[in-house]
């Protein structure tokens, strides 16, 4: 089978060439778009990633060039027009858990670097300024923090604070009671927003999450809260956030994903005018960090996207695509 790659990084082609046995694989550094998809001509399958545009104008490109397979190397298809795709006939699969551990660990890893100052305090050192005015942090052990989104992810990031002594506050649209003991408790999403010193976004994006965090559900969160997303950019309204961090109702704020990332992120843009205001004005507060959608980024995380693919190839040659197929 002839799979063209969209939006390919070094890291894919190493990962995905290494898994490789028998496929013809076809390379393309820029991401699916509308003007884009011409390059997938004569091949059986397309393979994307988190932020190409999968909409009713590219399925129906992808449909005039015969393409019947789309592969996602990720778990959330909120960027695939399904409907389009279903109408088209072209068959959808994506690697719908690749490491939670991946995740959930670099949520911590973002906490722990906002709350401790360890980014500042290492500039400091390099520069011989050994002063620990400003890097004032808290104690993570008796905190409640409030986990939106208990799948997988959410399930092992909870593991990951119950370690350190906190209190969980759960929401889910299905909660699960099996989960529940003295440090866990699944309560209504109000609840959890107004209850929690720390808010860890680890839901699927969708028409009802998004902007779950806006200028309303701010306003019930505690003062000083911090607040994590290492979901979807969408998942909030960055413009809310904003005017948070301003008027200092947000403590802390840490993103490892960004609304308008698709026009950033996974590109050097060192030498660049970075023309998205928002994000640059996020930048200018000493209290949010931000990574470059960096939290699956394990040799763990890469191996499982490749394998995963390249089985759910196998098994709709063999007519047998089963719990990964998005319908």
């Amino acid at each position: 089978m002839k799979i063209a790659f969209f939006s390919t990084q070094p890291y894919d082609r190493q990962y995905f060439d290494k898994y490789n046995q028998n496929h013809q694989l076809v390379y393309f550094d820029v991401s699916l778009q509308p003007d884009t998809a011409e390059l997938a001509s004569g091949s059986d399958a397309i393979c994307v990633f988190v932020n190409d545009q999968v909409n009713a104008t590219v399925v129906h490109k992808l449909e005039r060039l015969g393409i019947k397979l789309l592969l996602l190397r990720c778990a959330g298809f909120n960027n695939v027009d399904i409907a389009a795709a279903n109408a088209a006939g072209i068959k959808t699969a994506r690697v719908p858990e690749y490491s939670p551990y991946a995740v959930a660990e670099h949520t911590v890893a973002l906490i722990l670097t906002l709350n401790r100052k360890t980014h500042k305090a290492y500039n400091r050192v390099r520069d011989g300024n050994f002063s620990l005015v400003n890097l004032l942090g808290f104690d993570l052990h008796g905190k409640t923090v409030g986990v939106v989104g208990m799948g997988k992810i959410g399930q092992c990031f909870a593991k990951n604070m119950l370690g350190f002594g906190c209190r969980i506050l759960a929401f889910d649209l299905i909660a699960n009671p099996e989960l529940e003991n003295a440090d866990l408790k699944f309560v209504p999403l109000d609840e959890l927003f107004s209850n929690s010193d720390i808010i860890s976004l680890h839901c699927p994006l969708n028409e009802k999450t998004k902007h779950l965090v806006n200028k309303e559900s701010i306003k019930t969160m505690k003062t000083g809260v911090m607040i994590v997303n290492t979901g979807r950019g969408a998942l909030i309204d960055t413009s809310a956030v904003i005017e948070g961090l301003k008027s200092g109702h947000i403590g802390n704020l840490a993103l490892d994903v960004y609304e308008q990332e698709d026009k950033l992120f996974f590109r050097d843009l060192s030498a660049d005018i970075i023309s998205d205001d928002q994000i640059m004005r996020l930048m200018s507060f000493p209290n949010v960090l931000i990574t470059a959608h960096q939290a699956f980024f394990t040799d763990e995380a890469l191996t499982k996207i490749a394998q995963v693919t390249f089985q759910n190839i196998a098994d709709y040659e063999a007519g047998r695509l089963g719990p990964t197929l998005v319908q």
